[in-house]
């Protein structure tokens, strides 16, 4: 009797975090991106143009699995923040960290929007065209250090000039750099 008790309330909670997760990532799709990850080849390239430097921050906005952030933090000795909107994939983030080392990382279960910026030396985002809009550009304007580098995975931010594109070939995705 006992063991059934159990059983239906372990069954009951599980249910009710499956609830929890699923509707977290369909609310997460709707608000900033689907999860879409960037992929690793194009690491190298992305990092090229954040031209990081050891002690700078770096935030990634909506960071779905961390690899960005894991991959900031241990190449290049800077402080990673990744920012997840997604309960699912902040306790993947999390999981990752408890059972790797790695480097200074922090990962924070938040909407974007909630989050100061203005400690950032390097932003790095993959968005869709509909959520580079202008309240999250105002938001970079208004937050960001001037000097600050923000760089865009395949969309550009509307009526802002990067500083540079890195689209090697056809085949590639395009890497935006702008400043703050």
């Amino acid at each position: 009797m006992i063991i059934s008790i159990a059983l239906y309330a372990f069954s009951l909670a599980f249910l009710l975090f499956i609830l929890v997760c699923c509707s977290n990532f369909i609310f997460s799709v709707l608000s900033f991106a689907p999860w879409v990850p960037s992929r690793g080849r194009d690491l190298k390239r992305i990092f090229k143009l954040a031209d990081l430097r050891p002690g700078q921050v770096f935030y990634d906005l909506g960071c779905g699995d961390g690899r960005t952030v894991i991959y900031a933090a241990n190449n290049f000795k800077v402080k990673a923040i990744g920012l997840e909107i997604s309960l699912l994939f902040y306790l993947i983030c999390r999981l990752r960290q408890a059972l790797n080392k790695f480097g200074n990382i922090e990962f924070k279960l938040k909407n974007l929007y909630k989050e100061n910026l203005a400690p950032a030396d390097v932003v790095y985002f993959f968005s869709i065209p509909h959520s580079l809009n202008e309240k999250f550009c105002s938001k970079l304007r208004r937050e960001l250090k001037p000097g600050a580098k923000i760089i865009s995975y395949s969309f550009k931010l509307p009526d802002w000039q990067p500083k540079a594109i890195d689209k090697p070939s056809e085949k590639d995705l395009p890497v935006y750099l702008y400043e703050a």
